[in-house]
Formats: structure tokens, C-alpha cells, sequence
């Protein structure tokens, strides 16, 4: 039998629309570190979940939106049991007889599927009935999710969290110096004819050739090499589950690798023409960089207008200076 000490509850049933920002950090923090004292699991893989849950909330109608200050979500009939003819029960002991997953996390009798407490409780305890290594939770992750996508997704916020220690990595900077000479305009749904017909799936950010191209976010470089569309094309993943694609580039930064953590700012190639043919092909169009950003929501990827993130991270920058 596992059995998981309680420690006093951090009373974390306030809503998130009660809280501030900063305030939101500090609860979910505070949820982490009392989940690793409980099962020796490190704070970051329970930050990593359940910030990939709650991305995957935000953007999908199939499960109601989070309330609280986390966003791991279970099923009613998986929580309460499959057969429990009340898939809003909260009773611990009915909750086992009826063999749902519902467990019971600041020891105040009810398993309460809305509260965060007991539902990261749950999730820790179904981790750790694995083991604690890194190997084991991987599988936990794989067998839970049955999706290697989403485990890689997860493991990239994890690598983003154990790299920088802080849950704060919202920040994002214009891909290209605010110095340098540039335009562009919303040509997100335009019709493009090369290879066939397709959509434009970004922004067109033109520039001269060399200008240093820079990392919009914090993340992961999930892709790096040729495309024949993109020519030199990298792709980084964000903590919110967002790939960052950048195409059409003159070259990539030195040293630069496939599982690297960058930061809002860094560069990672430059302005070029590469692309619309084999690897080499460069100069069938004027020099910009092709700027697309896509949401995972757990079952696909699409692509979303990156214009008005462009304008908004153009104006933070330009405040700035």
C-alpha cells in the first residue's frame, strides 16, 4: 500500500480570479514543493504537468476551463469511478470502494475533484506508484497520456523549469533588434502557390540579409535544418505549449543544437531567402524572415495569427527604450 504523509493544508481552494498574478505563482509554487516533500518527486515535474494541463484547458471546449490556481483535470467518471452512480462524489471511502482515482490531499475528508489540493495530491500519488527516477516517471507519463508527444511536451517544460528555477517564464522579445530597419504586415490566410495551394501560415517580417533573428520566448529547440518551404528553418516550444517556427534563414547561430534551452532575446540565426526548393536554394524572393507560431491542444497542432503577438512584443520593446 502507498501511504503519503499529510501536511497541513496551504488552503488552496481560492479562485484564480481572486488572486494576483504574483500571488497565483507563489499558490502554485507552494502546491509544488508540498507535492516533492510528500513523494521526493521533484517540484519541477509537477509544474510541468500541470502547466502543459492547463495550456491544453485554455485552448480545447471538451473540458471546462480551469478555476482554480492549477489546471490538471480528470473526468468525473474517472475520479468518482467508473460504475459510482454519483459522478460528483466526493466521499474518500466510496470514492475507493467505486475504484475512482479520487484521493483526499489536505486531510480534510473530502476528495474534491475542484480543489487543487487533492487533485495534485492525486496526480503525485499516481507518479510516484512508478518510482521517482526520471526513466519511471517518463513511463508514468507515457502510460497516463498514451501520447509521446505530450510526454515530450512535458519534458521540455520540465527541462525549461529545472533550467531557470522560477515558474515565471512568460516573457517574449520581437524575433529581430528594435534598432534594425524592418516591416511588416498581417498576411496571416494570405494564398501562396508554390508546392502547391496552401495558406501563409505567419507573418512576413522583412529585413535586410544577416540582421540577427532572436528567440521570441523561453524554450526548447524542438527542429533545426532545411525545409524545402522554409529553407534554414529553426522551431522552438514554449512553456504554453506554442511552437515558435522561424524560416527563410541566411544561417544559424553558432552552436547551435536540437534540445537546447534558449531565452527571449538570444539569437539564433539570421535574416536570409533560403527556401522554395532543395537545400541551397536561396534568392527567389526578397530577404524576411517567415514568422508562424502553432498551439498543441493535446490531439493536434494548428497554426494561430502571430501578427498581434508581433505589435504587442514591437510596443513592449519600443517602451522599454
Amino acid at each position: 500500500m502507498l501511504i503519503i504523509g499529510f501536511i497541513p493544508s496551504i488552503e488552496s481552494k481560492a479562485s484564480a480570479a481572486e488572486l494576483t498574478e504574483d500571488q497565483i505563482y507563489a499558490k502554485r509554487q507552494e502546491l509544488y514543493v508540498k507535492m516533492q516533500s510528500l513523494t521526493q518527486i521533484p517540484w519541477q515535474y509537477f509544474a510541468a504537468v500541470d502547466q502543459y494541463e492547463r495550456n491544453v484547458r485554455r485552448v480545447r471546449r471538451d473540458i471546462p476551463k480551469a478555476t482554480g490556481v492549477t489546471g490538471i483535470y480528470y473526468k468525473p467518471e474517472i475520479w468518482a469511478g467508473p460504475l459510482n452512480p454519483n459522478s460528483q462524489d466526493t466521499n474518500p471511502v466510496s470514492l475507493q470502494l467505486f475504484a475512482g482515482v479520487g484521493l483526499d490531499g489536505n486531510g480534510d475528508g473530502i476528495a474534491d475533484s475542484t480543489d487543487d489540493e487533492d487533485v495534485l495530491y492525486t496526480f503525485a500519488t499516481y507518479l510516484q506508484s512508478y518510482g521517482i527516477d526520471k526513466e519511471n516517471l517518463k513511463i508514468a507519463l507515457w502510460d497516463y497520456y498514451q501520447r509521446d508527444k505530450t510526454v515530450g511536451l512535458i519534458m521540455g517544460h520540465l527541462k525549461l523549469y529545472q533550467t531557470y528555477d522560477t515558474l515565471k517564464l512568460d516573457k517574449h522579445a520581437f524575433p529581430l533588434p528594435i534598432r534594425s530597419t524592418f516591416s511588416y504586415k498581417n498576411t496571416w490566410g494570405d494564398a501562396r502557390g508554390w508546392g502547391g495551394r496552401r495558406i501563409h501560415e505567419g507573418t512576413d517580417i522583412f529585413a535586410g540579409y544577416g540582421i540577427p533573428v532572436r528567440s521570441t520566448c523561453y524554450g526548447i529547440i524542438e527542429i533545426k535544418g532545411w525545409n524545402k518551404f522554409g529553407g534554414w528553418r529553426i522551431g522552438i516550444r514554449d512553456i504554453n505549449n506554442t511552437y515558435h517556427y522561424f524560416a527563410h534563414l541566411n544561417g544559424f547561430a553558432k552552436d547551435l543544437e536540437v534540445g537546447q534551452v534558449v531565452e527571449p532575446g538570444q539569437v539564433v540565426g539570421s535574416v536570409g531567402s533560403s527556401g522554395y526548393g532543395p537545400p541551397g536554394t536561396a534568392g527567389k524572393f526578397p530577404p524576411h524572415l517567415h514568422y508562424g507560431m502553432y498551439k498543441d491542444n493535446g490531439y493536434s497542432e494548428w497554426s494561430f495569427d502571430p501578427f498581434p503577438h508581433l505589435k504587442s512584443w514591437e510596443r513592449g520593446e519600443r517602451r522599454k527604450r
